[in-house]
């Protein structure tokens, strides 16, 4: 298992897989990966591992990866870590014949995942993609998060929150005196 790797991360060269019968495999590990997610932002790096496969056309690219977002919670909007698991299946196909340098049409299977001219397989694109997809939606600190406290805005997990009844935000006490003309009428 190969651990090191130079050159940009999740870059990987290939020209001696592709050169191998199918069947042929290499396997690398992914340890210490940022990567900028744009709007989102990592936690923790991007660990785990990479198998290419050789196939009669390309390869085969399987990754498992974890790492963790910095997210808000949904409910109670408590700064929160969540960590993801990221599976990656793809089948990556040359842009260019290895034997003779001439480029290969790609205009067959345009959203095939492409090495570059140079025999790379370059993984981040497609490692950013599936992170960002793997983000919850609604995020929470914890399952049962009760979330804030409708009358005062605190965490209703920082402790026990009495209102009285009657209490109105000052804000909307105007209101109290507002009556609708005409009896029964509501609108």
């Amino acid at each position: 298992m190969t651990t090191r790797q130079i050159g940009e991360p999740l870059t990987y060269n290939v020209a001696g897989l592709l050169a191998e019968p199918p069947g042929s495999t290499r396997d690398f590990v992914v340890a210490g990966v940022t990567l900028d997610l744009g709007d989102l932002e990592l936690a923790d790096p991007v660990e785990g591992a990479v198998r290419l496969a050789r196939t009669n056309r390309g390869l085969l690219v399987r990754a498992d990866l974890r790492t963790s977002v910095q997210e808000v919670c949904s409910r109670c909007l408590r700064d929160i870590e969540v960590p993801l698991d990221v599976h990656i299946e793809e089948e990556a196909l040359p842009t260019v014949d290895l034997q003779t340098g001439i480029p290969l049409d790609a205009s067959d299977e345009p959203d095939a995942l492409r090495l570059n001219d140079h025999h790379e397989l370059q993984l981040e694109p497609v490692v950013r993609e599936a992170i960002q997809l793997a983000e919850p939606i609604a995020p929470l600190c914890e399952i049962d998060c009760p979330g804030l406290c409708s009358v005062c805005g605190e965490r209703l997990t920082d402790g026990p929150h009495e209102h009285d009844a009657d209490e109105i935000d000052p804000r909307l006490e105007a209101l109290r005196s507002f009556r609708v003309d005409g009896g029964d009428e509501t609108g």
